[in-house]
């Protein structure tokens, strides 16, 4: 499956953004889907997932309550909608899917096949 990431930009502190991955070449809706980020010198880090069915969701601690992930599978899309930005949240995020297998989400960069190439999110302060 191919992932193409967009809806990055600069804001400012408290400000909004919502990032889109469409995916094309499979089956979108056999998919979890995940959002990463990642900074210079450090390990991509987990940001939220959904599983295929959209029946489960996952958010890292540092953006639970401000970042909510959706999917439209008729639009193969999913978004990360997020709100009251904060300058740690500055950093490359990347799209990432792999085939769906029950409920469990993972968070480990790894065990996801595809990825995006990445959407630059800037938040000043």
């Amino acid at each position: 499956v191919q992932l193409q990431a967009s809806g990055g930009g600069s804001v400012q502190a408290g400000g909004s953004l919502r990032l889109s991955c469409a995916a094309s070449g499979r089956t979108f809706s056999n998919y979890d889907m995940g959002w990463f980020r990642q900074t210079p010198g450090k390990e991509r880090e987990f940001v939220s997932a959904m599983s295929w069915s959209a029946g489960s969701t996952k958010y890292a601690d540092s953006v639970k309550g401000r970042f909510t992930i959706s999917r439209d599978n008729a639009k193969n899309t999913v978004y990360l909608q997020m709100n009251s930005l904060k300058p740690e949240d500055t950093a490359v995020y990347y799209c990432a899917a792999r085939p769906g297998i029950g409920v469990v989400i993972t968070t480990t960069p790894d065990r996801y096949a595809y990825w995006g190439q990445g959407t630059q999110v800037t938040v000043s302060s």
